[in-house]
């Protein structure tokens, strides 16, 4: 075995590196030598098995798709993430990292009626991203495998089953693979294909990037992106309201910055912002001082396809003031507001004046502000923050995204033309469905979960082996051929280690048996001679 290469950045591709698993040829690009790609084959056969009892078929699309059909969705321009070929014959490609584009016009070949539906497709491939800084080696690469699906449908009430039961085979599929105790469902964001949630499959881990908020009363689980959060301690205090006060701190900008000029505390500040949206309208948001906006959740508020900070030029020109002195007094009266419910308790808050280098503080609801006739959760959610349903303080912890499944409705299928006769010969628009999971990803959440001190204990029916045969001296080599034979012949998968001479001794050998995962190790050596069987096991991880 070689030594740990440098430059891996968790333990696990480490432990995966030393142990010749891996290779790197390029900054998150690897080569699967022959142990790593066994792991890659035996997780392949437990997603396509439990695909295949779903009656979902599988099929296998090109990895390089023409401009032209990127173009009738509109995601040429858009994406960019997608790596670009350079122009060949006065044509442009790309290297695909999803099949919506590819699986609907193949699907609307097959699909004639309503009695062809639902159908489902699915492929295990290689996919391309074009990361401009990926991360987190193998949980994040610029090349990696996954299976990808898309399901048709006639009804929203078919779709919606098939949906839920999408769920079920997902969690069986994380069982089988050792996961099952820590892999939550959670609610994402939609993005483009639906303002429904979309749900991801998330494994709890210390390395994940994501942060989970987990409801434990409803089992209600979000990703921090959508996490809907009411703060813990609302604000309503007995203090006397003091007069308005508008301070001049010229250049301090930031909520630490003004809590020290202005001895106001954080959670009695306000952060405002200026935003643009796709359709060119411009709105004010302002949370309380501690929080952060989420442009997720308000731009699901303002109902837009998306927003952006607003440029200085703008901000100038809205409120006459530079950058950094924002707030919710002083506003043109044609521009919209939308105050998050974090300030809805605030008393003698500060806010910034809309006025260079001035900032308020004593601000308060009907006697310096108008109450707005509704509060707003756009914050990001928080540790200690409560489920706004149920009232529950929620768990917080970091997960790594193993698979989602999201509606498309009829984003691909209206524009590609797919069409179906229905009950009453009518035509109608079949609904979609997608349903990924990473598998080269989920090879690396597997052996961040299950490594220890010694190497990664894979879970048995993924292992790249089912038995380590150590052999000390040629003279025990027969006796351990014949055993390996017999074990292959039981459908067994061995791994002998023959290796001879001095410097690959006894704990060697043992030693990479264990940092090779393999459960079920047996030795060969003069000192079992005289057993029955001429050979003694042991389990890993066991004295």
């Amino acid at each position: 075995m070689k030594s740990t290469p440098n430059g891996s950045d968790n333990i696990s591709t480490g432990l995966l590196l030393q142990s010749g698993m891996i290779r790197q040829v390029m900054a998150w690009v690897y080569t699967y030598t022959t142990l790593w790609l066994q792991v890659l084959k035996n997780i392949e056969n437990i997603v396509r098995e439990e695909m295949n009892n779903y009656a979902c078929f599988e099929t296998l699309m090109p990895s390089l798709s023409p401009k032209d059909i990127w173009e009738k969705t509109g995601r040429w321009d858009t994406i960019d993430v997608f790596f670009h070929i350079p122009v060949t014959n006065d044509k442009e490609y790309w290297l695909n990292s999803t099949h919506e584009e590819i699986i609907t016009p193949l699907l609307w070949e097959f699909i004639q009626s309503y009695k062809d539906l639902p159908v489902c497709a699915y492929q295990i491939q290689n996919k391309f991203r074009n990361e401009k800084r990926a991360k987190s080696w193998l949980l994040r690469g610029r090349e990696f495998i996954m299976k990808d699906a898309y399901s048709f449908h006639s009804s929203d009430e078919e779709f919606k089953e098939y949906y839920e039961g999408m769920k079920k085979v997902y969690l069986k599929i994380f069982e089988r693979l050792g996961l099952a105790s820590d892999t939550y469902i959670a609610q994402a964001d939609g993005g483009t294909f639906t303002d429904k949630y979309s749900h991801e499959f998330q494994v709890k881990l210390a390395i994940g990037e994501d942060f989970l908020f987990l409801d434990n009363m409803s089992k209600e689980c979000f990703n921090k992106e959508v996490t809907p959060s009411m703060i813990p301690v609302l604000n309503i205090s007995d203090e006397k309201l003091l007069e308005r006060q508008d301070m001049y701190a010229p250049w301090i900008i930031g909520v630490e910055a003004l809590a020290k000029t202005l001895w106001v505390p954080a959670h009695k500040s306000t952060k405002t912002m200026l935003f643009e949206t796709n359709d060119e309208k411009f709105i004010v948001a302002s949370v309380r001082g501690d929080y952060d906006i989420n442009t997720l959740k308000l731009q699901k508020i303002i109902g837009c396809k998306s927003i952006s900070l607003a440029s200085e030029e703008k901000v100038r020109e809205i409120t006459w003031a530079e950058i950094g002195y924002a707030g919710i007094i002083n506003l043109p009266v044609w521009i919209e507001l939308y105050i998050d419910d974090s300030i809805t308790w605030l008393t003698n808050f500060e806010t910034g004046t809309n006025k260079t280098g001035y900032h308020s503080i004593n601000v308060n609801f009907w006697k310096d502000v108008p109450v707005p006739e509704k509060f707003y959760d756009f914050k990001e959610a928080k540790k200690w923050d409560k489920n706004p349903k149920t009232g529950e303080i929620y768990e917080v912890f970091k997960a790594s995204e193993v698979g989602n499944i999201f509606p498309l409705e009829t984003k691909f299928s209206d524009v590609l033309w797919v069409r179906y006769l229905d009950e009453n010969n009518q035509e109608k628009i079949p609904l979609m469905g997608c349903y990924g999971i990473g598998v080269s990803r989920l090879m690396g959440v597997i052996a961040e979960y299950c490594m220890d001190e010694k190497g990664i204990a894979w879970p048995e029916n993924i292992a790249p082996a089912d038995y380590y045969i150590v052999v000390l001296g040629e003279n025990n080599l027969e006796k351990a051929l014949w055993l390996g034979k017999k074990l292959e012949s039981e459908w067994k998968k061995v791994i002998l280690d023959d290796r001879m001479g001095k410097k690959v001794g006894f704990w060697q050998k043992m030693g990479d048996a264990e940092l090779l995962g393999i459960k079920n190790i047996v030795i060969f050596s003069d000192k079992t001679k005289d057993t029955e069987k001429w050979y003694e096991t042991k389990i890993r991880g066991e004295k």
